[in-house]
């Protein structure tokens, strides 16, 4: 009761408190709520919602060192992106609360947004969706590796030897824009001699970021998709084809869960192939850095006193290496499927297949989409 009372207080006796720490003052009301009774907070928004969602890891992670570095600063400062397409360049810059209006808008009133042209991925590829607007979503949404990246690390080493040379590349986070392009922005790790699936080809008033996201809150526009998919609430129910992708008999689950098969399957054999090949079993948590793990006792499970960076897996073979990076970058981007659900399964499909050539795993039945 006295916490409560306090930040009741407190709101009451900074009449501007609105102003001068806005979101602040939300926070204190909504835990303050949430202690009282819980099942008031529901309904209840504490913190901003995606690009504004200033209390969050992404905006407070330089705290400490009281700016954001210039490799990071161009997705996660507010004024990062604005230097970078007025000056060409990444440089430090201080510490946001979530973006501005002027983060994407170059006037304000007015809201009219920078004008973008191709943007340049981590492969080195430049590409344009041919909308302004969603380029200017893609110098953030990229990723920051690519099959280039991974190729530079691994190139002219043993592919099942374990190398000092070769450590995790992490994709990082959200990379739609290089899923949603596929093959020619080489954002997940393409095997050399396939073909890979272009960029996906939606009805033309969705085939964009902000077609489908509300551009403030990264909210799908899911009502939207019954307008063509009858009788579907939820994208992760949309099928893109008749065809079995993951070989379980079952045609009518949404293309979500056959990419979620593979990726089992993926990481079942990551598993088997680290302890039978390289003698160093590996395991993964995907909400704690550095990811993949030693597994001490081999059982495949994350138990606790796992998962810290002293427990950092390093023993990483090329074809490892490979295998891994496509399964984070499933991972990173939860929307792959809806991205370019086609060509996430045929990377996944391609890293079985390679890791199948070294240890047991079973292909009956999965499908690798086609080139059309």
């Amino acid at each position: 009761m006295l916490r409560a009372a306090y930040n009741y207080q407190t709101s009451l006796k900074d009449p501007g408190g609105f102003a001068h720490g806005g979101k602040y003052m939300i926070e204190l009301l909504y835990d303050s709520i949430q202690d009282l009774d819980a099942a008031r907070a529901e309904g209840l928004a504490r913190i901003g919602t995606g690009h504004f969602a200033g209390s969050e890891e992404a905006f407070r992670h330089w705290d400490e060192d009281g700016e954001v570095p210039g490799s990071c600063s161009k997705c996660h400062s507010a004024t990062g992106l604005p230097t970078l397409l007025e000056e060409g360049a990444n440089i430090s810059q201080p510490l946001s609360n979530g973006f501005l209006c002027t983060t994407c808008h170059d006037a304000v009133p007015g809201f009219t947004r920078y004008e973008v042209g191709a943007v340049t991925f981590p492969s080195g590829a430049q590409l344009d969706t041919g909308s302004s607007d969603a380029n200017l979503c893609l110098n953030c949404h990229q990723g920051r590796e690519s099959t280039v990246s991974v190729n530079r690390v691994i190139a002219g080493l043993d592919p099942d030897a374990p190398s000092e040379d070769v450590g995790f590349r992490n994709v990082h986070y959200f990379a739609a824009g290089a899923t949603l392009f596929g093959g020619p922005a080489r954002g997940a790790y393409q095997y050399e001699g396939q073909e890979y699936i272009g960029r996906l080809e939606h009805v033309s008033s969705y085939d964009t970021c902000i077609e489908c996201h509300d551009a403030h809150t990264l909210q799908v526009r899911e009502e939207d998709c019954s307008t063509c998919h009858e009788g579907i609430d939820d994208p992760r129910e949309i099928r893109m084809s008749e065809t079995d992708y993951d070989g379980d008999g079952d045609v009518e689950e949404g293309l979500s869960e056959e990419v979620a098969a593979l990726r089992e399957m993926l990481y079942t054999a990551l598993q088997t192939y680290a302890a039978e090949v390289l003698g160093a079993p590996i395991i993964y948590d995907g909400h704690s850095y550095p990811y993949f793990f030693v597994d001490p006792n081999g059982n495949g499970q994350v138990d606790e006193g796992e998962v810290n960076s002293g427990n950092r897996y390093t023993s990483w073979s090329p074809r490892l290496l490979q295998a891994a990076y496509n399964y984070q970058y499933t991972a990173k981007d939860p929307g792959a499927f809806a991205h370019n659900g086609k060509y996430v399964l045929q990377v996944l499909y391609d890293s079985l297949a390679d890791l199948g050539t070294q240890v047991s795993v079973d292909m009956e039945g999965i499908v690798r989409p086609e080139v059309e």
